[in-house]
């Protein structure tokens, strides 16, 4: 019943939200997600502990075999955990300024809330793929209405590309469907059981594949990305770096991997020189960025073109690698972006060339900063670094010389931002730097508990990586049965 309860808080306070008015409106929202995040501990304490599943399922629509079935085991307790992390932190980050029409700006953070838990708990396919596009709904209107210049325009490429992309799913999901024996279900561990053709698998995988990449998303079908990162409001571009992209990391391990390994197999090599050709791609065309949000956009690019290379690896520490990554950079990227929008929001620019001299006026925010950055590069001791060194290991027992170019995000990763930290925090101090002011207690305390978990996790990794062992395992088990079986048949 937690996960039920998961789905229905923010939804019931998107109501009451929708009714009140200014910062008000932005309370009762930050109230709705502290409880989640509360039900969301629960959850994984009794996981860890108890070994317990927590699940409910109802009959939703008998006549197609449709059920609103929702579960969360580790795989997707990872992402429920980020996502109710982050939310908390995201409102916050919105109440340090007036917000036009608050109320339904909230509401739309709570809507999209629900979206993602439900994509990220659903156990049946066809719940997943409408949770999958009410997520999408409210980012549209919160990029779209809030955002910067040419808002409309980027906000239409963003949906139109992740509409298409979707289609391609629904068709998959669909297929799957009437494959299934007697009568058709839904139900994602039915998809799990069929012993479908090589030709069956591929159509599968590419339906899946192109739905996913595009949310990613995995080069080139990145276009939007950028574009949207940039232009979308602070609050926007947290929820779309920090969750949102996870459901496409997410949708190939829960459906692209079980349903279609040895598709997998055989594409994979396609797959993971995409996913190589977009770190190299991001990171390069980070490095030559003037704004700063525009930078992070690039860098996230970069970064999960290598949790999902190590998603392709089909191997445990890919895998394990990809979930705490997927954790890692969530929290880096919404904390990179929450310190731009501090500077922005104080200097009226985002431009580097225009900053300068920080650290001479404001070490706390320099200091900030500076741990932020090194655990977005992977310093040993921070939580990027546990995460990357699995996905290179784990990329490396699939090809070595996949993993000599997949590591090039640590090197390129250290070039952009050390080069963006050496011309906003050192040398002459700037107009635009002297205007920034020291953090209030809000922001400052915001910024130490980011910081300490970037530490935290970076030391005690195990506080997530055994979360997700046991469901990680349990899918390379279901993956080698499969292949196992199709293999004697």
């Amino acid at each position: 019943m937690h996960t039920l309860l998961l789905l229905i808080i923010p939804i019931v306070f998107m109501v009451i939200v929708l009714f009140l008015k200014g910062k008000t409106a932005g309370y009762v929202a930050l109230t709705s997600s502290i409880l989640s995040l509360v039900v969301s501990i629960i959850v994984a304490i009794h996981l860890h502990f108890n070994g317990y599943f927590d699940e409910f399922n109802h009959t939703w629509i008998s006549s197609f075999g449709i059920n609103f079935h929702v579960g969360i085991d580790g795989i997707s307790l990872i992402l429920v955990l980020l996502t109710t992390f982050l939310t908390p932190f995201i409102i916050l980050t919105s109440l340090q300024k007036e917000t036009e029409d608050s109320s339904v700006f909230y509401a739309l953070v709570l809507l999209m809330q629900a979206g993602m838990l439900g994509a990220f708990t659903a156990m049946d396919s066809f719940l997943f793929y409408v949770s999958y596009e009410v997520a999408l709904i409210p980012i549209y209107f919160i990029c779209g209405l809030w955002g910067g210049e040419n808002r409309i325009a980027v906000t239409f490429k963003f949906f139109i590309y992740t509409l298409a992309g979707s289609l391609f799913m629904l068709v998959s999901i669909i297929y799957l469907y009437l494959q299934t024996p007697g009568n058709h279900t839904f139900e994602i561990s039915e998809f799990y059981k069929l012993n479908l053709s090589l030709t069956q698998q591929t159509l599968i995988f590419w339906g899946f594949f192109l739905a996913f990449a595009v949310k990613i998303p995995i080069f080139p079908f990145h276009s939007w990305q950028p574009s949207a990162y940039t232009t979308a409001p602070t609050a926007g571009t947290m929820l779309l770096a920090g969750i949102m992209l996870k459901m496409g990391l997410y949708g190939l391990i829960r459906f692209v991997l079980p349903i279609a390994p040895e598709a997998v197999a055989y594409w994979n090599t396609l797959a993971i020189i995409l996913c190589v050709c977009g770190i190299i791609y991001g990171s390069v065309i980070a490095i030559r960025q003037n704004d700063l949000k525009t930078l992070i956009a690039f860098s996230s690019l970069a970064h999960v073109g290598l949790i999902a290379a190590g998603i392709f690896s089909m191997n445990t520490q890919g895998i394990q690698g990809a979930m705490i990554q997927m954790f890692n950079h969530g929290v880096n990227a919404v904390a990179l972006f929450f310190l731009i929008d501090l500077l922005e929001r104080r200097s009226g620019t985002r431009l580097m060339d225009l900053f300068g001299g920080i650290a001479s006026e404001n070490k706390k925010i320099a200091v900030v900063f500076a741990i932020v950055m090194l655990g977005s590069v992977g310093l040993p001791l921070t939580n990027g670094f546990v995460g990357e060194f699995l996905l290179l290991m784990g990329i490396y027992q699939w090809n070595m010389y996949a993993a000599m170019f997949a590591g090039l995000t640590i090197i390129l990763g250290a070039v952009y931002m050390l080069r963006l930290y050496r011309n906003v925090f050192f040398g002459e101090i700037s107009e635009a730097s002297r205007s920034i002011s020291s953090m209030t207690m809000m922001e400052t305390i915001m910024s130490f508990k980011m910081i300490a978990l970037i530490i935290v996790l970076g030391i005690f990794p195990n506080l997530l990586l055994n979360l997700s062992a046991p469901a990680v395992t349990k899918l390379l088990n279901l993956i080698a049965n499969h292949s196992t079986l199709n293999a004697t048949l």
